[in-house]
């Protein structure tokens, strides 16, 4: 169904059963899943590709331009996946050429009321992002990752799978995956709740628990910890995430 004073551009896509509220505003180029709902006030712009089930709430604006300074117009892109809820005031722009041209967001991800993602980003799966949060271009985000209300991520960091960060924290270099960082930023032990809840076996999180403790609370430089946790992940595998996000970490991990 969609209202009558709603705008829709004849270059638009429009899948199946998709709801399009009053006074909303469909592009060029855009194209939009079976069962979407868009209600009142959403803006859909660019070259944006949106998959099946997703819910757009009133005045989210999704796939504007960047604000890089260096955007000078080229054709980028905006990818969103399946079932992921955009609350109030949603922010979600498109990739830059300097990048590859490309923010994209995975599926089943929460996204809550004023929260922006920005240019370039890459979101991946069952993602929960609190109110006005703020992350700057070219950050990437792992699965199950949780963002507390009011924190703001700078460009280019990585948030590992299963993290946790605090509400308000200022994030400027990476978080590993599984950590916990309270609201100054300082890793606070692993998200063992978290883990439990999706099904890590107590083996698997005593081995990220005694991963943490080797490179947070024995004095070891990153890389004796690496080593040390490298030579665990042989017989764990979920501390080979751990591994390989530390060994890619271009701005560094929080320590």
């Amino acid at each position: 169904m969609i209202h009558k004073t709603a705008v829709i551009s004849d270059k638009a896509t429009i899948g199946q059963n998709v709801k399009i509220g009053p006074f909303s505003v469909v592009g060029d180029n855009v194209s939009i899943g079976d069962g979407c709902i868009l209600e009142s006030h959403v803006v859909v712009k660019g070259e944006t590709t949106i998959g099946q089930n997703n819910h757009f709430y009133q005045f989210s604006s999704i796939g504007e331009d960047c604000q890089d300074k260096k955007y000078a117009g080229e054709p980028t892109k905006l990818v969103i996946g399946d079932n992921n809820i955009f609350r109030e005031g949603c922010t979600v722009h498109r990739g830059t050429v300097q990048d590859k041209s490309l923010t994209q967001i995975g599926t089943n991800n929460l996204i809550m009321v004023n929260a922006h993602i920005a240019h370039d980003c890459v979101l991946g799966d069952n993602i929960i992002i609190a109110n006005n949060v703020a992350v700057a271009g070219h950050v990437h985000i792992g699965d199950f990752a949780i963002l507390g209300g009011a924190c703001g991520i700078h460009q280019f960091c990585k948030v590992g799978a299963h993290a946790f960060v605090g509400a308000g924290a200022i994030i400027l270099r990476d978080i590993p995956p599984y950590v916990m960082v309270g609201h100054q930023a300082v890793p606070q032990g692993i998200n063992s709740e978290g883990l439990r809840r999706r099904g890590f076996s107590s083996d698997a999180i005593l081995a990220i628990k005694r991963a943490y403790k080797a490179l947070y609370r024995k004095n070891n430089t990153l890389a004796e910890a690496l080593s040390i946790i490298k030579e665990s992940a042989q017989s764990q595998s979920e501390l080979e995430t751990l591994t390989s996000f530390i060994e890619k970490s271009d701005r560094g991990i929080i320590r």
